[in-house]
């Protein structure tokens, strides 16, 4: 994985950005299920941990309070992101069951895996909490399928890894602003991290 490339948001907001680099943050949370996978796989453990699951949810929806985003609508996002990885970690586990000589041979670095997805996640909520016009547009939708589109084309990802990455943003579009405050008013930094699946 390379470094981090850092995109000011007001920049990104000119001509989809916003959604471009929400898709673009998806997808590097995406690119961690193998690791994910294959952690699990090592130690027999179950795709679903209920407990993690909470443990993140309750840390974004704290930092969606302090960031002026909607709690519940920042959860609701969060549980397709995390139901996009455990697509890719399921898949994954079906294809090492077919063709065990593929399966990982070592047990990967799950806490590292883990504290990158950490990062991503708070990304995510910060620029969900500074896309709120962009992403309550009635031009939402089909501008996020766009950026759906180049996202996956750029980081070269397999149709699995494209499927998720339509599941992880399903929410993103919302009939109304998720937060208290105007986008544009903010500046910060949305990571895109260039990965090849």
């Amino acid at each position: 994985m390379t470094d981090p490339v850092v995109v000011p948001v007001t920049v990104a907001a000119a001509g989809g950005g916003l959604l471009r680099a929400l898709a673009g943050l998806s997808a590097d949370r995406l690119a961690t299920a193998r690791v994910v996978a294959a952690a699990k796989w090592e130690s027999g453990g179950p795709i679903d941990d209920p407990g993690r699951e909470r443990e993140v949810l309750a840390s974004v929806r704290a930092l969606a309070a302090r960031s002026g985003a909607d709690p519940e609508a920042v959860v609701r996002v969060l549980r397709d992101q995390i139901e996009a990885h455990k697509t890719v970690q399921r898949a994954l586990h079906r294809h090492w069951r077919a063709h065990p000589r593929q399966a990982p041979a070592h047990a990967p670095d799950l806490a590292g895996a883990r504290q990158e997805i950490d990062r991503v996640n708070e990304d995510l909520v910060r620029l969900i909490a500074r896309s709120a016009g962009t992403r309550a547009a009635p031009s939402c939708p089909s501008a996020l399928a766009v950026a759906v589109r180049r996202t996956a084309r750029s980081r070269h990802l397999d149709p699995l890894h494209t499927r998720a990455l339509t599941r992880a943003v399903r929410s993103l579009c919302t009939p109304g602003p998720l937060t208290t405050t105007t986008p544009d008013q903010h500046h910060g930094t949305a990571h895109a991290n260039h990965h090849n699946t």
